[in-house]
């Protein structure tokens, strides 16, 4: 993880999830801070990403901005068949 600015934070966790952190931590040699980091980070770019992106996508419908789904796969349509069109053996 890149050195980025800092903040503390107070953060309760249940009895089994701080030993499970103290296990891994010592299992791998690192403090169970490092561990704890690694899952938020892990968390954040994966599940997180996902909350974050459909959030957005949630905004922009808000403000208008989408495509209408039949003119998009009408458009999606007219591609394909011109594609299998050029593809086609011409008899000649």
């Amino acid at each position: 993880m890149a050195h980025e600015e800092k903040t503390q934070l107070s953060l309760s966790l249940s009895s089994d999830a701080v030993a499970m952190f103290d296990r891994i931590a010592r299992i791998i040699d690192r403090e169970p801070a490092f561990v704890m980091q690694t899952a938020l980070h892990a968390y954040l770019t994966s599940e997180g990403a996902d909350i974050l992106r459909d959030a957005e996508g949630l905004s922009e419908l808000d403000r208008g901005e989408s495509v209408d789904m039949d003119d998009m796969l009408k458009k999606a349509r007219s591609i394909v068949d011109a594609a299998e069109y050029r593809r086609a053996p011409r008899v000649g």
